[in-house]
């Protein structure tokens, strides 16, 4: 561990993400030598005098630039907290961000940083399927603000819908753009690249449409956005950054500049991350990359059991895709790794689907993801139920859909346990 908490590197070696974790941001000196980050669970801070709670303020709500060397000042938890500061310096190492606010839910961070750009009259640009709460704001909240949603299927080029979106537009600008990709819940990929340049030509001239992408279900791991052109990475931190079914958060990382619209507007709405909360993301850091990995191998067998299971009519897998994929060289180029999220469809629909999942023992029947247990649910009338039928059936989430987050229980008892369910089918 470096001696002092930012240092990142000992001498010209430079630290790994996952050996940051352990203390990277956080000085013990400060809590008494407390190996790990104590909760800091207090609304408020007392300032040394008058003056510097002048000073603080000034930064805080942007009324002057921080002088150089300046360190904002500890004000009031909805505006900072050492846990939260502490854990998205943390978050930003993965990423390779240079800002990172941390929210009370993934919604909230997907909310907050849609709200931050969008303006009355705008349209903004989504992937296909997407997450069902995000799908539900895009449709059912947004237009009410007179926002229009337009979207783009997953596992295509985007290029091909440029001209059909520019007829669409009608003129109006474009917001912003919501991509998912992996797609929740066909593991349909979305080229982050190609959508970024295609932005850039169908925005307003003088107007930066930011580019977001929700990386939920493969990072911060096995992809990070930033690098291939998004402007504001997003995350269900409740997923694998938590880890553990135990917290619900969310993240949103990316260059001062464009977080800086978001950081404020979550001051004034008020979705910051709790203390604790925070504290238990900082702790799951610490095991991020051996749970990620070890539920990464666990699904690589597991897809290779389904795709040859007799009762098992399509699968969905990374790890999967054939050398002749249509999105192949997208994968290559985007993704470090398949990931942990596997889907499958069974022949009889809801009603065999059900069966299955009602036949499970040590695969829970549960909706969310990327925690140490393995979890199943039906998206058609689960997560994605508020999406309508034709959008379900154009985008691939049929009755017979299962979805599958595989945890790091021994991959044999897994494939046990899926054998017998499949048998209910």
């Amino acid at each position: 561990m470096p001696k002092h908490a930012s240092h990142r590197a000992i001498g010209s070696h430079a630290l790994r993400p996952e050996s940051l974790m352990m203390g990277y941001g956080y000085d013990p000196r400060l809590s008494e030598g407390a190996v790990k980050c104590p909760i800091f669970q207090t609304s408020t801070f007392v300032f040394e005098s008058a003056e510097a709670g002048k000073a603080f303020f000034e930064v805080a709500y942007g009324l002057r630039e921080a002088s150089p060397g300046e360190v904002p000042g500890l004000i009031y938890s909805r505006l900072n907290n050492p846990d939260l500061e502490i854990l998205e310096d943390r978050l930003c190492l993965w990423d390779d961000a240079e800002s990172c606010a941390v929210f009370s839910s993934g919604m909230a961070a997907t909310t907050t940083a849609l709200m931050a750009y969008l303006r009355p009259g705008d349209v903004v640009i989504y992937s296909a399927p997407i997450y069902g709460g995000s799908d539900h704001f895009l449709h059912h909240v947004l237009p009410t603000w007179g926002v229009t949603a337009f979207a783009i299927p997953a596992g295509e080029r985007p290029e091909a819908y440029e001209a059909e979106l520019r007829t669409r537009m009608a003129g109006r600008p474009l917001g912003a753009v919501l991509l998912e990709t992996p797609a929740n819940p066909t593991n349909g990929l979305v080229d982050i690249a190609a959508m970024a340049a295609m932005t850039r030509r169908l925005e307003t001239p003088g107007r930066h449409a930011p580019v977001m992408v929700d990386n939920t279900f493969l990072g911060p791991l096995w992809q990070q956005p930033l690098q291939h052109g998004a402007d504001v990475v997003l995350y269900s931190a409740t997923k694998f950054i938590g880890g553990h079914s135990d917290v619900i958060a969310g993240a949103a990382l990316g260059s001062k500049e464009m977080m800086a619209p978001i950081r404020g507007l979550r001051t004034f709405l008020g979705s910051m991350l709790s203390p604790m909360d925070g504290w238990l993301l900082m702790r799951s850091l610490e095991t991020l990359k051996m749970r990620m990995t070890a539920s990464m191998k666990n699904a690589r067998y597991v897809a290779a059991f389904l795709k040859t299971h007799p009762k098992v009519a399509a699968l969905h897998y990374l790890g999967e895709l054939a050398a002749d994929h249509p999105m192949r060289d997208v994968y290559e180029r985007q993704c470090s790794g398949p990931g942990s999220l596997i889907a499958f469809e069974v022949p009889g629909g809801e009603v065999a689907a059900f069966r299955v999942l009602n036949a499970m023992q040590l695969v829970k029947l549960a909706v969310s993801l990327g925690g140490t247990e393995s979890l199943a649910e039906h998206p058609a009338s689960m997560t994605h139920a508020d999406v309508s039928r034709e959008d379900q059936a154009r985008y691939g989430i049929t009755p017979g859909l299962i979805r599958l987050s595989v945890g790091v229980e021994h991959y044999e008892d897994l494939i046990a346990d899926l054998a017998q369910a499949l048998d209910h089918a």
